[in-house]
């Protein structure tokens, strides 16, 4: 698919074929590319991101490579539904019905990953704790749900840079992505997700504002959870 370079305006034509509408009829496709080790790039519910299988370490290493990232800096997972959650990281300490009423949305979740944890060790090894996002954004949750894993998610920026909103933002990144998912521009500026810690039994700490807080803390604050200090 060409790129609609007035709607758009990026400037030329989709010369690396790398482009694609952020729909349903192009899932499969990225599925298969994460599937297959590769990166791709997203839209979310507040920036785009780079994403890939969080159970390939050749593909989450790929990703660290592309934004000049420590590999010391840990990356977040995306799953498609909330109770896919359990899968990956310890849940049992909440409160009933608290991640269903954060999420899909731009929070991102920090848990334990505990011992029956299925993601793969050398994502973020040394850490015993991951964040967690189920975005309110169809494509990516589609896209998760038929990898069979989890994603590991991040901006689509060079570490360091300013966060993307449209895919003119990381045009520079364009060619080392499998495919570039075309959503327009995101309406939730520069942000980016709301993390918030949950690692503690009737504690929450938010860790980056981002563009939730005030929802946030007033759904944890509701469910009668403390701020650790």
């Amino acid at each position: 698919m060409a790129l609609n370079v007035e709607k758009f305006d990026v400037g030329v034509e989709n010369q690396l074929g790398l482009i694609r509408s952020a729909t349903e009829s192009n899932a499969d496709e990225a599925i298969e590319a994460l599937k297959a080790g590769k990166v791709i790039a997203v839209p979310t519910d507040t920036l785009y991101g780079f994403a890939c299988d969080a159970c390939s370490s050749k593909a989450v290493n790929r990703i660290y490579d592309i934004k000049g990232r420590k590999h010391t800096s840990p990356l977040a997972i995306c799953v498609g539904d909330v109770s896919d959650i359990e899968h990956f990281a310890v849940t049992d300490h909440l409160p009933h019905g608290l991640l269903n009423s954060l999420l899909p949305g731009p929070v991102t979740i920090v848990l334990g990953r505990g011992e029956s944890s299925i993601l793969e060790k050398s994502l973020n090894p040394g850490s015993d704790s991951i964040g967690v996002r189920v975005p309110d954004s169809d494509f990516i949750r589609i896209i998760a749900r038929g990898s069979g894993s989890a994603l590991a998610l991040t901006s689509a920026n060079l570490s360091g840079q300013p966060s993307s909103v449209s895919i003119k933002d990381f045009e520079n990144l364009w060619e080392h992505c499998a495919y570039v998912y075309e959503g327009g521009v995101l309406p939730a500026g520069r942000a980016g997700s709301t993390v918030v810690d949950l690692t503690k039994p009737g504690k929450y700490r938010i860790l980056r504002p981002g563009s939730a807080k005030e929802e946030t803390v007033a759904i944890l604050e509701n469910y009668s959870l403390l701020e650790k200090c």
